[in-house]
């Protein structure tokens, strides 16, 4: 006789030699009584009854699980039949989470029956207001919120700013952008964080080249050297790029300022990004 231990509930039991070595062999599990072998073989899994009223709770084998688990037939039926007749409950019977969804329901609706009917004008007049406010056309990642109703209504982007009477920003990199000091940007991110330098009074420089190499800065401020990735995660070529301007920042512990979309658009936080922007006019 030799001592194992159940593979269960964990308790040593003895048992015969020839049976420990067959188990070995087959690389069986040890069980001390049958009990303990089924409760360790059964995957089933325990659910309560999706039937509101109803409060059974029943096993169901991991092949048999579904969307939606019933006790019976007749709870199956009995719910399916009062969501298709649309039956509806006394507002004290509902539970928090059955409220929650029929009033997020209700407000999805009313916002969708809004848009049909507003739309399009209400997405022009957001668009002109930001004109009429900054000056500027807007990109898409500024217009958070009407940028999918813009597609839906328009088709693109640049169509509803044409149906707000502008003529849409060019092509990334097609077109360059004059900064109000004068300094040639190569998109309009460039030209936004160029005027807000010039506009905090802080002197700066355009396209700098790193010590080795032949790649640029987009700016430098004294000895710190401030890039713009405006697609980073979008293009395997420009983040390659990127990471090389990253490693010789590093190497020649250079004071390096990355900014990126999120810090532009839809609110601009280049205040954060500078932090104190007394220390660049000193």
């Amino acid at each position: 006789m030799g001592r194992v231990k159940c593979c269960y509930c964990g308790k040593e039991y003895f048992k015969d030699i020839r049976h420990i070595n067959e188990n070995l062999k087959f690389d069986h599990n040890f069980f001390c009584s049958p009990k303990c072998q089924y409760t360790y073989k059964n995957k089933q899994k325990e659910f309560k009854c999706e039937n509101p009223t109803c409060k059974n709770k029943f096993k169901r084998a991991p092949n048999d699980i579904s969307p939606h688990n019933f006790c019976s037939h007749s709870c199956s039926a009995t719910f399916s039949n009062t969501r298709k007749w649309g039956y509806k409950k006394s507002k004290s019977l509902l539970t928090k989470e059955e409220r929650i969804r029929i009033w997020t329901e209700t407000n999805r609706n009313r916002a969708k029956n809004y848009w049909l009917t507003h739309g399009k004008d209400y997405v022009i007049s957001k668009i002109q207001d930001f004109v009429i406010k900054q000056r500027r056309i807007p990109v898409k990642r500024e217009m958070w919120g009407i940028y999918k109703p813009a597609r839906k209504f328009f088709g693109t982007w640049n169509n509803a700013i044409e149906a707000a009477g502008f003529s849409p920003n060019p092509v990334l990199f097609a077109k360059r952008h004059m900064a109000n000091d004068g300094h040639y940007c190569d998109s309009l991110a460039e030209k936004l964080i160029d005027d807000f330098l010039y506009e905090k009074g802080i002197k700066h420089e355009r396209c700098c080249p790193y010590p080795e190499g032949i790649y640029t800065a987009d700016f430098k401020i004294g000895e710190k050297f401030i890039e713009y990735f405006g697609l980073a995660g979008e293009h395997k070529r420009y983040d390659e790029l990127r990471k090389i301007k990253q490693k010789l920042a590093k190497r020649f512990k250079l004071e390096f300022i990355e900014i990126y979309p999120k810090d532009l658009y839809p609110v601009c936080n280049l205040e954060s990004v500078f932090g104190n922007l007394n220390i660049y006019n000193n």
